[in-house]
This record gives structure tokens, sequence and C-alpha cells, in this order.
């Protein structure tokens, strides 16, 4: 005599569902339809603490690579020499529409 147990899946509603939901858009990145994420608050915490110990300008375009690499699809697969392929203003245009986009001014320590 076998028993069976019921199968119980339950969806999740509410705010709890939406959780881990990513929120996108196209943005123009030298002249070409990219799709940028909003950065979660881990990752804006992660990225505000590296910039509370900024030492070095290098640091500084870890911040950038950080962004762009957490929050551009397939930016996870840029390495460093794919950076370095790239004019240094296109890249900042597009770490400061990542930031404005999730909430948070690209300029360190200004409030809007």
């Amino acid at each position: 005599m076998s028993t069976k147990i019921p199968s119980v899946v339950q969806k999740m509603t509410g705010i709890k569902a939406l959780a881990n939901k990513r929120m996108s858009k196209k943005v123009k990145f030298m002249g070409e339809d990219i799709t940028v994420y909003k950065l979660t608050v881990d990752l804006i915490q992660e990225i505000q603490a590296m910039s509370n110990d900024i030492k070095e300008d290098d640091d500084n375009f870890d911040i950038l690579k950080k962004i762009i690499s957490e929050a551009v699809e397939g930016g996870n697969e840029l390495d460093d020499a794919d950076f370095g392929n790239f004019p240094l203003d296109e890249l900042s245009k597009l770490s400061e529409e990542i930031l404005k986009f999730s909430g948070i001014s690209g300029q360190k320590g200004k409030s809007s």
C-alpha cells in the first residue's frame, strides 16, 4: 500500500512575487540600442562601498566596469581588453544612464 503525497504548488503573489524581477529599458550606446537593467539594492550597496574605498583613478574605472558588467545585457561577458576598446566617454555616459535608471545619481556626494 503506497500513500500518495499531494503536490502543493503555491504561486507567490504580491510584492514577494516581484523580488527577483528585473526591470529593463533600451538605451543608445555608440549609436546602437542595448538593453540595460536596473541595479538591485545589493549591487548599489556594493558599488557604494567600492566608491568609498577609492584611492586611485584606476578604482573609478573598476566601478564603471562593475556597473556596466552587472547592468547591461551581455556585460558580464566583457573582459578588461573589451573595456579598453570602448571610448571612455561612451562608457561614462552608459554608466550614468544606468545609475539614473536605477534611481541614484552618478555624482558621489551630491544630492539632487
